[in-house]
């Protein structure tokens, strides 16, 4: 959508235009080529579908296509956010404009090293069963999700001072909603519960659920 946005605007800085489609496009590109290699490939489905495949039964692809619909017209309403800074006034790159580039490189920078920690602990046979509190994963217990909900935040970064710059903080605003009360944490720490029993549930006491924090003593 960022790229979308990028060649078909008319208006709005083009240089600016262009690094809003590398940045969103780039994090795109990682986070996809991820899902693909180490998640459909491997298993076929996300745990999480599957648990809801059961549950609901005969029922599943009806319930399943409101589901992806609300996540299309999430995409859509979230891409308002690129959209936004790429209409700004023409004018040269500055510091907003470095500092958006500097959040997207950290965020996305953050998430693939989380999830290559955890691609690694579950590499080992002997790991099979147990969590992962290794690295980035010893002080949250989804930093992936954590490095995600950062990205969001470099757009309202390139507002920053504009007159209704405050209105590009309802992306952010609407990912945190979302990652830690509806589809992100919750249905991601059942599965776990469901898989992982009592060790989970002694990382849920110890552990941050979103926010990287020092972890709690374990005695």
């Amino acid at each position: 959508m960022a790229v979308f946005y990028a060649l078909a605007l008319d208006r709005g800085d083009p240089a600016r235009r262009a690094l809003v489609a590398a940045l969103a496009g780039g994090w795109s590109a990682r986070l996809s080529w991820h899902l693909l290699v180490d998640r459909v490939l491997p298993a076929g489905e996300d745990g999480r579908w599957a648990a809801l495949r059961e549950r609901w039964g005969a029922r599943a692809p009806a319930l399943f296509l409101p589901v992806f619909l609300l996540q299309a017209l999430l995409a859509v309403v979230l891409s308002g956010a690129f959209l936004l800074v790429m209409a700004l006034p023409e004018g040269p790159l500055g510091a907003r404009d470095a500092l958006a580039a500097l959040i997207v490189i950290g965020s996305v920078a953050g998430e693939a090293l989380a999830d290559r920690q955890l691609a690694r602990f579950r590499a080992e046979p002997a790991n099979r069963g147990k969590v992962c509190r290794e690295g980035l994963w010893a002080w949250s217990r989804h930093p992936n999700y954590f490095f995600e909900w950062t990205f969001w935040l470099a757009w309202p970064a390139l507002t920053l001072g504009l007159p209704w710059g405050w209105t590009a903080l309802y992306a952010p605003a609407l990912m945190l909603v979302f990652i830690v009360k509806l589809s992100g944490i919750p249905p991601t720490e059942r599965q776990a519960l469901r898989s992982r029993g009592e060790a989970y549930r002694e990382y849920q006491r110890t552990t941050s659920a979103f926010f990287p924090w020092p972890p709690e003593s374990r005695s």
